[in-house]
């Protein structure tokens, strides 16, 4: 399965309805057959610009990142549910490389450097 990254920006709330906001978003993931590998607190912040969303305009946004393997297939499904939930500004899913491309390019450098 590839690794995927959910950078996600909830409403800004309250702890436990934020808390309640991930315990869902979490949920649906693994209902799905995903496997939550990591899950990081960005904060609370303002927002790049006033984002609308259910009739609401929000200003400020608890970022979190939600890293997790998934197959292909559930995506679609996972970003429609997730924009339909009221609590989720904005969902990105992002395909996370496998190798790290810091790993790539010292072992290209060391490479050049071996050779002369």
């Amino acid at each position: 399965m590839p690794r995927y990254e959910l950078a996600l920006i909830l409403k800004a709330m309250q702890r436990p309805e934020t808390a309640a906001a991930l315990r869902r978003t979490v949920e649906t993931l693994m209902v799905r057959g995903a496997v939550v590998r990591d899950m990081e607190n960005l904060g609370e912040r303002l927002l790049p610009y006033v984002m609308t969303k259910h009739n609401q305009r929000h200003r400020r946004g608890s970022y979190f990142l939600i890293d997790f393997y998934a197959a292909p297939s559930i995506l679609t499904d996972v970003v429609d549910h997730l924009h339909r939930d009221v609590d989720v500004v904005r969902p990105t899913v992002l395909k996370k490389d496998t190798q790290s491309s810091k790993q790539t390019c010292c072992a290209l450098l060391a490479s050049k450097l071996a050779d002369g």
